[in-house]
């Protein structure tokens, strides 16, 4: 991935009007997207989805122009949350999937992600033949093998189906007072139905998106609205979705956050507990340490995979194993999907509510979390952290004062121009004094 040029480590991704997401470029990547499938001898059509950024009716249009040039066939989504993309493109029996989304990000950001035929994550491989077709100049083929481009419009209710049938058609959530949050995003018009449709009495908020209110002040990276409203409402939980529906965090009845990490806690348990867990789970280098012992305690394997869910799917993939995730509400169950779905994870966790017989807040109170402080340090453009003396040599005597009993973690966002700063330990105002003095390190190793 460090060889790459416009890739990350979850697409293309950057602010709208900056290189690359300007719609010259889109133009150029749905050409040579498509070309790259035609070399691979794929089937001949690609999805488009979208979220609910004014800017994706832009860059949907030049990406259907691009793959059009290439011969290559389009359907479009509208706005569909990203694992609904994955699902599609699947069932459709596509080439691939392109979604149109920046995730978490305000409405200025905006990118590109793929799918593969098989809804996972494109393969290293054929986004570096991508990027290859990128620094080919453009060629238009004769007009008679342009691409078509048509609408699917029936996406929405195939993918709210889908999700009801990642439960057992016993599931029934009646009685249960939801609110959900879906952050302005592409959970605006499913989620709410499939919930319903399950039998839950539903609030929502955060689902009257306006192209520019995505994520702003609601959504799994900004709970505070979800709280209050739960509490205000007496409310058995609250849901929170992220602008693109692939991650989820919830609330529980008092207004306490509960984290993507107690949340994989709380599958995993229940699953191990009827014996339907397969293998064990998989977490990432910034995994609540609470975690990985809890599961331990009650005999469950546990393995950190990098940050990312591509690595997360790696892992699970290697070992043949169902179950991973990451604190941030990004879960992989491979059982039920082939990607990351709030949703589904969201339909995962009620089901080890109503399993156990017990609430949201019982279970939770089953791992004990480590005191852990993250600090992002904005720089100019991205680096190794641990490739410069001076903050390898921090990171050494602060390991050394936290000894066994914690972890240090620096690593560079796969999206954003940041260094994630991570200290867990015991002690939290220790942490917190250990984390912000290797920020300020990286602050001055910039200048």
């Amino acid at each position: 991935m460090s060889e790459r040029k416009y890739f990350g480590t979850d697409g293309i991704r950057g602010r709208v009007g900056e290189s690359p997401i300007t719609p010259e470029f889109m133009l150029k990547l749905g050409w040579a997207a498509g070309m790259a499938f035609k070399r691979a001898g794929q089937r001949n059509s690609v999805l488009i989805g979208k979220d609910t950024r004014l800017s994706g009716y832009m860059f949907e249009s030049a990406l259907e122009a691009g793959l059009s040039a290439a011969g290559v066939d389009v359907k479009l989504l509208g706005p569909m949350p990203t694992p609904a993309i994955a699902y599609l493109t699947r069932t459709f029996r596509a080439s691939a999937g392109i979604v149109i989304s920046a995730s978490h990000n305000p409405h200025h950001d905006n990118g590109i992600k793929f799918f593969s035929a098989l809804g996972t994550k494109l393969d290293d491989r054929l986004e570096a033949e991508i990027e290859q077709w990128l620094d080919k100049p453009l060629v238009v083929g004769p007009s008679e093998e342009l691409g078509k481009a048509s609408r699917i419009e029936d996406a929405p209710g195939r993918y709210v189906e889908f999700c009801k049938s990642t439960v057992p058609n016993e599931f029934t959530l009646d009685g249960l007072n939801i609110v959900l949050d879906c952050a302005h995003g592409a959970t605006y018009n499913v989620a709410p139905k499939v919930f319903r449709e399950l039998g839950a009495k539903v609030s929502v908020i955060g689902a009257s998106p306006d192209g520019l209110n995505i994520n702003l002040s609601v959504g799994s990276t900004s709970l505070d609205a979800l709280k209050h409203f739960v509490v205000e409402k007496g409310a058995d939980l609250g849901i929170a979705f992220d602008g693109d529906g692939d991650r989820v965090l919830m609330v529980d009845s008092d207004g306490s956050e509960v984290d993507g990490d107690e949340l994989l806690y709380i599958i995993a348990s229940q699953r191990f507990a009827e014996g339907s867990l397969k293998g064990g789970v998989v977490g990432t280098l910034m995994t609540n340490l609470g975690v990985e012992l809890a599961l331990k305690e009650q005999g469950i394997e546990f393995e950190r995979a990098k940050v990312g869910d591509r690595y997360v799917m790696e892992r699970l993939t290697a070992r043949n194993w169902v179950l991973g995730g990451e604190g941030s509400g990004h879960m992989v169950i491979r059982d039920c999907t082939s990607t990351g779905d709030g949703i589904v994870s969201a339909l995962q966790a009620l089901l080890s509510i109503r399993k156990s017989g017990k609430r949201l807040s019982e279970l939770r109170q089953g791992m004990s979390k480590l005191p852990q402080t993250m600090i992002n340090v904005r720089v100019a453009e991205r680096f190794d952290p641990l490739s410069r003396e001076d903050i390898v040599s921090a990171v050494r005597e602060a390991e050394a004062k936290l000894g066994e009993a914690g972890r240090i973690l620096l690593r560079a966002s796969g999206t954003e121009p940041l260094i994630r700063v991570m200290a867990e330990g015991q002690d939290a105002e220790q942490i917190e004094q250990v984390a912000r003095n290797l920020a300020k390190v990286v602050e001055g190793s910039c200048d």
